[in-house]
């Protein structure tokens, strides 16, 4: 997979293979926030055979941006090939710049699903999907904050409050 490295204005500066990546160079990620008519949040837990992060849980699609792709079309695709969302509407959140165990910037999207939709998971991204209410996530995290992606706190403190100034 050919992967675009990106300045600190998130500017790309060349193109390589993602196996030639290095310690400093920074990467793009597309994730996507989804919620449903309850207000419950659908999380992932990461498959055990990841090689970064395996077995914790974070949004329910992420994904490296790829060469030639944006943002916004690598979640739409990330989106079909991690758990079988399609013609879903990405709404457009917020950026930011990350430091965790790779240099990244992370663009996010939201969208809303019926509770009920048919989630088909890729095993090999995703060991499991699970719906929590805001209180199931909130105690999950304090107690085990082991157990989630290194950027979680910030993500889940964002897209509370978001949601508590709608």
């Amino acid at each position: 997979m050919r992967i675009p490295i990106v300045n600190e204005e998130d500017e790309i500066i060349k193109i390589i293979d993602s196996t030639e990546r290095m310690k400093g160079d920074i990467g793009r990620v597309s994730a996507l926030w989804i919620t449903n008519e309850k207000g419950e949040i659908l999380l992932a837990q990461r498959s055990f055979t990841k090689k970064r992060d395996p077995g914790v849980w974070g949004p329910a699609v992420a994904g490296t941006v790829e060469e030639g792709e944006t943002y916004e079309q690598n979640i739409i695709k990330e989106a079909e090939e991690e758990i079988g969302l399609k013609n879903f509407p990405p709404k457009l959140e917020q950026k930011n710049r990350r430091s965790t165990s790779h240099e990244y910037f992370g663009q996010w999207f939201s969208t809303v699903v019926d509770g009920s939709y048919p989630f088909v998971k890729q095993d090999s991204e995703v060991e499991q999907l699970k719906w929590f209410s805001k209180e199931e996530i909130l105690e999950f995290f304090r107690k085990n904050p082991e157990m989630f992606i290194p950027s979680f706190e910030s993500t889940i403190e964002y897209f509370l409050n978001y949601e508590n100034k709608s």
